[in-house]
Order: structure tokens, then sequence, then C-alpha cells
């Protein structure tokens, strides 16, 4: 039997478009579109600031200088939090209804420019009872962490509980610390492979 249902954020329940972003900054620092992502691979910045390594203003001046960005830092985070679409692929009445029977947690590679954001903009992230988010487990999914502090706020054993990601390493994570876990394809299958564990919503 199902207990606690852990849901991934971005691309699970809110879109991602990454080039919405790169579109917005190639023009301020004089690149291709295609080179922005290029220049942030360069580098192992990104991964540091969602693990929680680096903090939010060091992040703002450390890829402004590698970017060649003259942005204010307000201006800085409102371009780095384009990347988020407006509808949710989740609706918020699941959420609601899945809340009321099943302890219900977020688990997510965020940092801590992103997740002010999302909490202001899509309300539905209130219903979850906790939030586990890599910047402040000092981790990336698929890290051993992530999914030991994700078990720590869970009601039941780890085979109780169920997981999606779009991912399929981060499902593979899961599984591998005894969690039920499916790939994220879109809603209809999210909810067979609840119905095909008898969860209803």
């Amino acid at each position: 039997m199902i207990k606690t249902i852990i849901f991934d954020l971005g691309n699970v329940i809110v879109p991602l478009n990454f080039p919405a972003a790169y579109q917005a900054i190639a023009p301020m620092c004089g690149m291709e579109v295609a080179d922005v992502p290029k220049k942030l691979g360069t580098t192992d910045l990104v991964p540091r600031f969602e693990s929680g390594h680096v903090e939010p203003l060091d992040f703002y001046h450390q890829s402004s200088e590698l970017l060649g960005l003259k942005l204010n830092y307000q201006d800085f985070c409102d371009v780095w939090c384009t990347i988020f679409l407006k509808e949710t692929f989740i609706p918020e009445a699941m959420l609601v209804s899945l809340r009321e029977r099943y302890r219900l947690l977020l688990l997510s590679n965020t940092n801590a420019i992103h997740i002010p954001y999302l909490r202001e903009q899509y309300p539905l992230l209130r219903h979850f009872h906790h939030q586990i988010l890599s910047h402040e487990v000092k981790m990336l999914k698929p890290g051993a962490a992530m999914y030991e502090t994700a078990l720590a706020h869970a009601v039941g054993a780890p085979e109780e509980c169920f997981f999606t990601d779009d991912i399929a390493a981060y499902v593979e994570g899961a599984r591998g610390h005894g969690i039920q876990a499916e790939q994220f394809l879109g809603l209809e299958k999210l909810e067979h492979d609840l119905r095909s564990r008898g969860v209803e919503w």
C-alpha cells in the first residue's frame, strides 16, 4: 500500500524551457543563443549552485563574469527564472486530493534563486507536506542523501513510497533505495502508474 507520494518539480509539475532563458541572455552578452549553455557548461558553477555550495550573490557575480552580463541582481534573477512556463503538467486538484490521503513530498534539484520564485508563481506547491531541495540538502539527485532525506520525511517503509521524475537516472536512484518509482512521461501515464498501485485521485 502506498503511503507517501513524491514528485520531482521541473518537467513534472512545472514545465521548463531553457532556450527561453538562453534567448533572453544571448543578446545581453553578445553571444549566439547556442553558445550560452556551452559557456555555462565550461565550469561546474551551476551544479555547485544547485547543490548549495555557492550562495546566490556569488552565483550572480560569477555567472555575470563568465557570460559578460551587466545586469543588477534582481534583473539577473528575473532572467534566470524565464525557464519556467506558466501552465503546469499536474493539475492543482490532483495535489489537493492526494494530500488528503497520502504524505505528499517534493524532491527537486533546484536552487536558492528559483525556489522563492516558484513558490510565489505556483501556489500549488503549498500542498506538499515537505519539500526536499538539493541546495538545502547540499547534494543533487541521484545522490543518496536526497533519497535518504525524502525517506526521513516520508510515512511508511521505502516500498510504501512512490516517486515520479522525468529523468530516468533519478528514477533508478530512487529504486536503488527501495522506493517504487516511474519515469514521468505525462499526466496520463502518471495516473496509470498510480492506479496500478491502488492510488486514485
